[in-house]
């Protein structure tokens, strides 16, 4: 019953907001994490994005030119966590996204953090973005310009990834809902291996294989993963084909072979 529900909600939805192709495919061909898709991907991502910008509040700075293939663009790298997902499993895990605030430039925070010797310290950190549980999600213009290739940075996923992480707890901490076929064990052993190594490289005083901002936090460390998987996912596979590995069942995608797709055409 729920499922013709959802069809026929769907069904009203296009009948009254009819897909404007030809803006998505100019989105599309601005990005290259787009354009890797093939077309039933970015068909269906397409669809989803379309209804993705009639749902969420989209604040964008005043004066900017911001058209619709600009933000098919944002949203689109959204629902890209979401695209090897079923229609209610993607509308689901974005529930608790009511609204994406686009700032001009990065932004300053006060932060207060106790450290292990419980000393409470104050300082003003610099932020591209910032997630809220049941919240806003906040991004920098300059750094939203910047993603969407295969860099290995990509600030809509990151703060997208930890909306993924809330949506069963308070707060960030690595360990987002997970299907039945994923042992919580394997999850967490596999994360554990790629948070000693990183650790351990920066004990050393090594280059991490990896962004070392994911060896600040276990939330922070999904993040990072996530940003890689689908925009550097050559360099995770080889660092760390374990959680490659995981994350490609996790998201029930395979960026890798969108990249080698690339990389060969």
């Amino acid at each position: 019953m729920l499922s013709k529900w959802r069809q026929w909600r769907a069904e009203r939805f296009d009948a009254r907001h009819p897909f404007p192709q030809e803006e998505w495919l100019r989105a599309c061909e601005r990005l290259p994490l787009l354009a890797a898709l093939d077309h039933d991907e970015r068909q269906r991502l397409g669809q989803r994005t379309w209804r993705l910008l009639h749902r969420k509040r989209l604040t964008l700075p005043e004066g900017l030119d911001f058209d619709l293939p600009d933000r098919f663009s944002l949203l689109a790298q959204a629902g890209l966590l979401t695209l090897g997902w079923s229609e209610a499993d993607a509308e689901g895990a974005f529930a608790g996204v009511h609204e994406i605030i686009v700032l001009p430039e990065a932004f300053r925070r006060q932060v207060e953090e106790m450290d292990e010797a419980g000393v409470m310290h104050e300082y003003v950190d610099e932020r591209v973005g910032e997630t809220w549980h049941q919240g806003p999600v906040v991004l920098s213009l300059a750094d939203v310009r910047d993603s969407g290739d295969w860099t290995g940075f990509n600030v809509i996923i990151h703060e997208l990834a930890h909306k993924l992480d809330m949506e069963n707890s308070l707060d960030a901490d690595g360990f987002p809902s997970i299907s039945s076929d994923i042992d919580s064990r394997e999850w967490y052993q596999t994360f554990m291996a790629v948070w000693n190594d990183l650790q351990a490289h920066l004990e050393r005083g090594e280059p991490t294989p990896i962004d070392d901002y994911a060896a600040t936090h276990p939330g922070e460390c999904f993040a990072v993963c996530c940003e890689h998987f689908f925009t550097a996912p050559d360099v995770l596979n080889e660092a760390y084909p374990a959680l490659y590995a995981l994350l490609r069942r996790y998201f029930r995608q395979n960026p890798l072979a969108r990249f080698k797709a690339c990389q060969t055409a």
